[in-house]
């Protein structure tokens, strides 16, 4: 699978539209575009924004060669003075968005695309496809990794992903979202991170004995000897003979450095209750209790009020998926046009009978505000381009929707941090991504801004994004505009 031109990663309308403009508009009329959520995805209070490095190696090589202009020829909907121009084409215009492994929330914008309107089109549905993705399982993982309170969790669903990208970006995205090690080697390979594994119960069946198969392993591989109990009797003779297999060890002045066992099927409460029994009774309190076997947020949450021992967590599918929610519903939609006389952007709404669904016009920009005292976030406030604001002074912040909820922060009590980021500027990047994990750490830091009461699994807190005055004004009267007398 080498190196792909995605440029035709797109639907077809993105470029019949591109041909109306080019035939019917004027091709270089530079717009805004918004790329932003409607609601967290698995009913969570918040979100982690991750794939912009993809977002960036995908806009760096768009570009159409013969085989993709051939191609478009052939579907018979194409001009041929439209197709010469693609020939030429590339990305000329600016990008700005939230660095991954921030913390984001439903509305404001993960990626605004200024640009040409032919440009800034073509890439709604690839930027969508990688950002949508990534910040799915992202999202997921962070969730399974709050269940595990400190524990490892390793991302083991390649064999189990939607087909070899999901498994590739997605174990990417779960890195960025704090787990520890994945078993996808490729991901390893391309963004730096630990891989991690055990051995199948293929490993003990085609051993005479699982003892024979535990010895052979541990003499293998000492310093990451892990066996996996469950293939025969987990607690008549796989954690029995475990232990055999750590004295022995222990016996030859091997350094039990990083051992233990792993459960794959059974009652996990109860296995891992009994197996650290007999590891303790052994001399093996410091063996890793680790478990899989469909794993999630919810199940490993239940496990722990049961009182399992499992300290390690190898959680695949349900991941990997994001099963219980699969999709992340991120949308990209028209905010501005530019006036070519002004250089102004003209703002542009788009109306629905559902209040969700009403975007926010015009060239907009993200504040996020922090408790000075404690460093939590007290909420988001989606602004205007070259609205200025001073934490020394008051701000008073209200619901756009139900207005009179209103919070007032007094000088000196809150800071703010603008969160959209340049990106490209001019068609060229001017951005940098860190290593993948570098951008877990970043995440890991930027999950401790949050309160608990939004961190946990169930009904959390909802944190406000609010809009300034200015937009609010702006966005309202836009509304008005459209409510006239036949």
């Amino acid at each position: 699978m080498s190196k792909r031109n995605l440029t035709l990663l797109t639907d077809l309308y993105e470029l019949t539209m591109m041909q109306g403009y080019f035939k019917e508009k004027d091709a270089n009329e530079t717009v805004i575009f918004d790329a932003f959520f409607r609601a967290n995805p698995s009913n969570a209070g918040y979100s982690i924004c991750a794939g912009l490095d993809q977002v960036i190696e995908y806009i760096n090589d768009l570009h159409f060669d013969e085989e993709d202009i051939s191609y478009l020829r052939s579907t018979g909907l194409f001009a041929e003075d439209f197709l010469a121009y693609l020939k030429d084409f590339r990305f000329s215009g600016d990008i700005y968005a939230i660095p991954e492994g921030t913390v984001v929330f439903p509305r404001e914008p993960l990626v605004k695309v200024i640009a040409p309107i032919m440009e800034a089109q073509l890439i709604e549905t690839a930027l969508l496809n990688i950002i949508n993705h990534q910040s799915l399982i992202a999202t997921k993982a962070a969730r399974v990794v709050y269940a595990a309170k400190g524990d490892g969790v390793m991302e083991f669903g390649l064999r189990r992903a939607q087909g070899p990208d999901a498994g590739i970006y997605g174990a990417r995205a779960a890195m960025i979202a704090g787990c520890i090690g994945t078993s996808n080697v490729l991901c390893g390979k391309m963004f730096d991170v630990p891989v991690k594994g055990t051995h199948a119960h293929s490993w003990i069946m085609s051993f005479p004995d699982e003892l024979t198969a535990f010895r052979t392993y541990a003499r293998l591989y000492p310093t990451a000897c892990i066996l996996l109990v469950d293939t025969y009797d987990t607690l008549g003779s796989g954690v029995p003979n475990a232990i055999k297999v750590f004295k022995e060890m222990r016996e030859a002045g091997i350094p039990l450095t990083f051992y233990g066992i792993r459960l794959d099927s059974g009652d996990l409460a109860y296995l891992s209750k009994e197996a650290k029994k007999l590891l303790d009774e052994a001399g093996f309190s410091d063996a890793v209790i680790s478990a899989s076997n469909d794993l999630d947020e919810t199940l490993i949450t239940s496990l722990k009020l049961q009182g399992a021992t499992i300290n390690s967590w190898g959680v695949g599918t349900n991941l990997i998926t994001s099963k219980d929610c699969p999709s992340f519903g991120g949308v990209y939609k028209l905010a501005a046009i530019q006036d070519k006389k002004t250089g102004n952007f003209i703002p542009k709404i788009k109306l629905s009978e559902n209040a969700e669904k009403i975007t926010n016009p015009g060239n907009k920009t993200i504040r996020r505000i922090y408790n000075k005292s404690t460093g939590k976030i007290i909420a988001d406030l989606i602004c205007l381009v070259g609205e200025s604001y001073d934490p020394s002074n008051s701000l008073l912040l209200f619901d756009p929707i139900e207005t009179w909820k209103k919070t007032h922060l007094a000088p000196g009590s809150y800071t703010l941090r603008e969160l959209l980021v340049p990106v490209f500027k001019n068609g060229e990047c001017v951005y940098k991504s860190p290593k993948v994990m570098d951008i877990r750490e970043y995440c890991r830091q930027e999950l401790a801004t949050l309160w608990e009461e939004s961190l946990r699994l169930e009904y959390p807190h909802r944190v406000h994004v609010d809009l300034s005055n200015e937009l609010w004004h702006i966005k309202n009267q836009l509304l008005d505009s459209y409510h006239y007398n036949d």
